[in-house]
């Protein structure tokens, strides 16, 4: 089933420079997968050594945090909208 990723500024050297992309997947994990099939280093960049969400990535599946849903297992429907969003800090 075919997904649309958001793809942030910062990784859009991996998909020559698209800023959004399809891949396939049931879950989460499938769609980093797929990503990774077809942009090679992508998921190492959203995915740490261990095979968690790296600390400063957000995922939305729709408009849901994966963190708050079923992390890399949150289902990803057909049509569904993923959008990878690196994490902003800051402050004085």
């Amino acid at each position: 089933m075919s997904i649309n990723v958001r793809i942030p500024t910062i990784l859009r050297s991996y998909t020559g420079d698209q800023s959004q992309v399809t891949a396939e997947g049931e879950s989460l994990t499938e769609v980093l997968d797929s990503l990774e099939g077809s942009f090679p280093g992508i998921r190492s960049r959203v995915v740490d050594e261990q095979g968690r969400l790296r600390r400063f990535v957000n995922i939305y599946v729709a408009e849901e945090d994966v963190r708050f849903a079923q992390g890399l297992d949150t289902p990803t429907p057909a049509g569904t909208q993923v959008s990878i969003i690196p994490a902003v800090a800051g402050g004085c």
